[in-house]
Parts: structure tokens; C-alpha cells; sequence
């Protein structure tokens, strides 16, 4: 039985547009065949909690099917980042080609050292809540009361709106 699940992809370094091509294309290729993806628009928001003179990112979320665990997911989804470049720094969020989170898994809730679904911050970010509200307005996380909609409307936020790129990509 295939799970729905959210991934929030970023780039902010290299070619954005393309880092999300193919990282949406590798996502899209974990989905049993014949099952829809639904993918949001491409958004340029300014860097949080990045270094000074962090690039803007490019962000946008995508929806797949996905058959296994949670962690299975979650091993592929980190599989896809080394793979388009990514590595580790000891700089936090430091600039990179490709970052993917799992936003949600189907219903589940779940807070452990390597994953935390929903994802804990998902709610606090607009770079995150706008692109999945193109999506899922009408989406109530597990173990939320209201839409990711509403959660972007009452956002009180320091961050900026982001800007619209692409929204056929």
C-alpha cells in the first residue's frame, strides 16, 4: 500500500532551477508506476538561518506515492542529495545544491533522533507553507487542528514573501 507523502525541496546554489528538476524527477521515480505526483510552484525566498550572504533559495514541495517506511523514505530522500552534490559542512545550512525534507507521511506522527514527521518547523517556515499550500490548502497535518492554509495565513513571521518563479517547471 503506497503512502502519501510531502517533500520540501531547496536549492541555493548551482543552477536552481535545474538542482529541482532532478531532484523531483529521482522523487517521481520512487513512486509506484502508474501514480500521480502533485508538484507546487518554484519560489525565491530569501535565506533563514543561513550564513551571511547565503544565496536565495528556490523552493517548491511535491507530493508522491511512496511504498515503505518512513525511514526508507527518508534514506532515499538523503540518497538523491549526495547524489546531486550535496555534503556535509560544518557550517549550519550552509549554502547547497539540493535539500529535501519530508514534510508528512500519510497520517503519521512520530519524534525520533534522525525523523520527526510532521516535520517539527514545517508550520513556522512561509518558504514551506506557501509552496505546499498550492498543493494541499485544505491539508490538516497529523495532529493539527487547522489547514496548512490557515497556518499560512496567521503566519507571524519575520520572513519575507516569497516570489513566485516558475510555476510550470
Amino acid at each position: 500500500m503506497a503512502s502519501r507523502t510531502g517533500i520540501a525541496l531547496g536549492t541555493n546554489i548551482g543552477n536552481r532551477l535545474a538542482n529541482l528538476r532532478e531532484a523531483r524527477d529521482l522523487l517521481v521515480n520512487l513512486m509506484p508506476p502508474g501514480t500521480a505526483y502533485h508538484q507546487s510552484s518554484i519560489y525565491q525566498s530569501e535565506p533563514l538561518d543561513c550564513p551571511p550572504d547565503s544565496p536565495d533559495f528556490y523552493n517548491a514541495v511535491i507530493e508522491i506515492d511512496y511504498v515503505g517506511k518512513p525511514h526508507d523514505l527518508l534514506r532515499a530522500t538523503q540518497g538523491i542529495e549526495w547524489k546531486l552534490g550535496r555534503n556535509t559542512s560544518a557550517v549550519r545550512n550552509a549554502p547547497r545544491p539540493i535539500d529535501l525534507d519530508i514534510l508528512y507521511y500519510d497520517n503519521i506522527e512520530m519524534d525520533e533522533d534522525i525523523l520527526t514527521l510532521p516535520h517539527p518547523r514545517l508550520t513556522d517556515r512561509r518558504f514551506v507553507l506557501r509552496p505546499l499550500a498550492d498543493i494541499h490548502p485544505h491539508l490538516i497535518l497529523p495532529g493539527d487542528i487547522i489547514t496548512v492554509g490557515e497556518h499560512l495565513r496567521k503566519l507571524d513571521s519575520e520572513e519575507s514573501q516569497p516570489t513566485l518563479i516558475q510555476s510550470v517547471w
